[in-house]
């Protein structure tokens, strides 16, 4: 339903007979031709259609591309929802926005625990990622073993020293797998992803030389990077205050855990960054995509009331840029040099970030542990499931019949006589617009948001006697982004055509606003695109007097 031939959106459903179960349910950021869509999440159509035989929810981690939808499908259906303590904590603060969750039935499940769901039985098994408590699934059915990997990378040295779980994949590849799902984001990438700790030497350097206010921007999700940064403050006898409500939001669950520790006397009360000594503090801020409301946003152009930057101080942005958030992210590092702070991101040796996805030699050792009959890539653009597919062919000397690259809406089919692409199915895109469940945006009103945005709009204000059914003087035009300067003559006679439509009409249809308003449309319209070339928004409004 999602997250095949895409970033984002991650979202499957594995159905046996009567049976099926769902895993993750993610959102996407929109492009930026849906204008004023806040996020994008699967159509649940198919899930809808098949009430009756859905069974669960199933969550590999906490990140907003696996569990952003699950507050718009679970207000569709109420289904038990299973997924670590973190994962779940962050799904509740989603459903608490949405009023959803003391209806919801929610699940703690850990690393190594095993859960029958029809005739599925469900290991969850730790795999190591940019996010605490993520999992991959190893799914047991009447068919054979399905093991869904989840995100992830292959850390030798994690911070937490929650090693990968490679043990239980080389289990499940001893005793047989019928299909491999493997994540496909990384698969560009040769050798080895580096380990969290990499991070650490860099952190250590900017703690050590920065003489004024350190701030640093990560993914609010990233605990093992505030780790760091906490451990690091502590030795180096600065405080640490956290701007952002997602950043705050997600250091307080982790904290309430048990997953992030902070050494005593290190936070800082964000209305009291500025009265600090600049020396003494670091400012963790959230918002390192350039989001327009986002702290760190408004802090590169002194628009944040706790914190603004001065010359000397030292930003850094410890993240990866998502394709297509380059143009507000570069934006607000000119802001950010613009005050006169240095800035530290990008590739670097040490690095200042490091991916959690598998490059393509860890992506390799899955595959040769795995050693499934058949493989499908998942999470990624077609080139990256492509390639993936590519990368296991090495295996059709070790048992591997088949390779399939799907894209969202297609279908696998698995039988006692093989495997094959089966019907496609309606899926497609949920635009939410404000963040509100009553808020899905139609097809047609991004259309005309588009439209708007490209020709603008004309407004004809018509005064029709209720009594005699005569225009009362000329009608009046009002235009926004449409014309400018010399455009003044233009409206001047668009008024004129107006004016005709209305003397070429009966009294009839002068009596039906509808009517009135379509042919007004009509005409103007044909005007307008011969004299301008451009396609304006009409919208007749007829007052009658």
């Amino acid at each position: 339903m999602g997250g095949f031939g895409e970033f984002g959106m991650n979202s499957m459903a594995l159905r046996y007979g009567d049976d099926i179960i769902v895993i993750d349910a993610g959102m996407m950021f929109p492009e930026s031709e849906l204008l004023g869509i806040d996020i994008v999440t699967p159509d649940f159509a198919y899930l809808e259609q098949h009430a009756s035989m859905v069974r669960a929810l199933i969550l590999t981690h906490g990140h907003e591309d696996h569990i952003g939808g699950v507050p718009f499908l679970l207000s569709q259906q109420n289904l038990p929802v299973y997924g670590t303590e973190f994962t779940l904590a962050l799904v509740e603060r989603r459903l608490e926005e949405h009023d959803l969750l003391e209806q919801a039935n929610l699940n703690i499940v850990k690393a190594g625990d095993r859960i029958t769901l029809g005739p599925f039985e469900i290991e969850f098994i730790h795999v190591t990622h940019s996010i605490v408590s993520a999992v991959a699934l190893a799914i047991t059915t009447p068919l054979g073993v399905i093991i869904h990997t989840g995100d992830f990378k292959v850390d030798p040295t994690p911070t937490d020293n929650e090693l990968f779980d490679l043990h239980t994949f080389a289990a499940y590849g001893k005793r047989g797998v019928l299909l491999l799902l493997s994540d496909s984001t990384n698969v560009d990438r040769p050798g080895y992803t580096e380990s969290e700790r990499a991070v650490r030497p860099r952190l250590e350097e900017l703690f050590s030389r920065c003489e004024r206010r350190l701030v640093l921007s990560c993914f609010s999700s990233s605990i093992h990077r505030l780790q760091q940064i906490l451990d690091l403050a502590d030795e180096y006898g600065r405080k640490v205050a956290f701007l952002g409500r997602s950043m705050l939001n997600v250091t307080e669950i982790a904290h309430n855990l048990g997953l992030l520790s902070i050494p005593d006397s290190t936070l800082l009360r964000p209305q009291d960054i500025m009265q600090s000594a600049p020396s003494k503090v670091a400012v963790v801020v959230s918002g390192t995509q350039g989001e327009p409301m986002s702290a760190l946003s408004r802090v590169a152009v002194d628009n944040h009331k706790h914190l603004y930057l001065e010359r000397g101080d030292t930003v850094v942005l410890s993240s990866r840029i998502i394709p297509g958030n380059e143009k507000a992210i570069f934006r607000m590092m000119n802001h950010i040099a613009r005050r006169g702070a240095d800035l530290v991101y990008g590739t670097m040796k040490p690095p200042v970030h490091v991916s959690g996805h598998a490059s393509e030699e860890e992506l390799k050792l899955i595959l040769n542990l795995v050693r499934p009959k058949y493989f499908i890539p998942i999470h990624g653009e077609y080139r990256h499931l492509a390639r993936h597919a590519s990368l296991a062919q090495h295996l059709r000397s070790a048992g591997l019949q088949d390779t399939f690259v799907l894209e969202t809406g297609e279908t696998l089919e698995i039988d006692h006589l093989g495997a094959r692409r089966g019907e496609k199915v309606a899926v497609g895109r949920v635009c939410i617009d404000s963040g509100s469940l009553d808020d899905i945006v139609e097809d047609v009103i991004i259309r005309d948001r588009r439209h708007l945005s490209e020709d603008g709009f004309v407004l004809p204000i018509i005064a029709i006697n209720k009594h005699t059914g005569k225009s009362e003087g000329l009608p009046e035009i009002v235009s926004r982004g449409f014309v400018a300067g010399d455009g003044a003559a233009i409206l001047q006679e668009a008024r004129a055509v107006v004016g005709r439509t209305l003397e070429n009409s009966t009294p009839e249809e002068r009596g039906d606003w509808g009517v009135m308003q379509e042919k007004i449309r009509t005409d103007l319209k044909r005007f307008l695109g011969k004299h301008t070339q451009r396609r304006p928004l009409i919208m007749p409004v007829i007052l009658e007097l």
